[in-house]
């Protein structure tokens, strides 16, 4: 995995285990804010449940099927990328995000997220990257947008989120559809 700047004293991590503090300090900053849209909000209860959740996706790595990174504003943590899924078999990843409220408004969320698509895409040969948000989800429908991601669809009723069912937005940007959006 890698870490890289993301400009404005940001800067983009690996997310480990070891850091488990640090991500339930995070999550307890903005839970609220982070738990109106993103599942582990509630499961990030302790510092065990956080020292889980990471070592799952340390497995995750270990396996190439998912990763997790965090986003770092002034050496705090404020929030994070993923990618859930990643099928190297069929060349898809799916990717999410969280953030605390204080660090919202600055672009992060759009910085991280174009690193990990760059490195997916260009270093590990991902064809299609997906965003799924609920469709009450303004502000991750606008990141989909700004990434020049094509809303493929709604999935109704398809996920289940402090015990209300949620349509969800299905985003995905392809390989040849990201190089030429990111082309000068």
């Amino acid at each position: 995995m890698f870490k890289t700047s993301l400009g404005d004293g940001a800067e983009l991590r690996p997310l480990t285990p070891d850091l488990a503090e640090e991500f339930i300090a995070n999550v307890d900053r903005g839970r609220e804010f982070i738990g109106r849209h993103v599942g582990f909000a509630d499961a990030v209860a302790d510092l065990d449940a956080a020292r889980r959740i990471l070592e799952t996706y340390a497995e995750k790595a270990a396996a190439d099927t998912g990763r997790i990174w965090g986003v770092w504003l002034d050496d705090v943590l404020v929030g994070g990328v993923l990618f859930r899924t990643m099928d190297f078999n069929m060349e898809t990843a799916e990717a999410g995000c969280w953030l605390e409220p204080a660090a919202v408004g600055k672009g992060l969320v759009t910085r991280a997220v174009t690193a990990i698509i760059d490195w997916a895409v260009e270093v590990r040969g991902i064809h299609r990257v997906e965003w799924r948000t609920s469709t009450r989800n303004a502000p991750s429908i606008a990141v989909a947008e700004r990434l020049a991601m094509t809303r493929e669809g709604v999935a109704r009723d398809s996920y289940i989120h402090r015990g209300e069912r949620l349509d969800m937005e299905v985003w995905a940007v392809l390989a040849p559809e990201w190089r030429a959006a990111r082309r000068p």
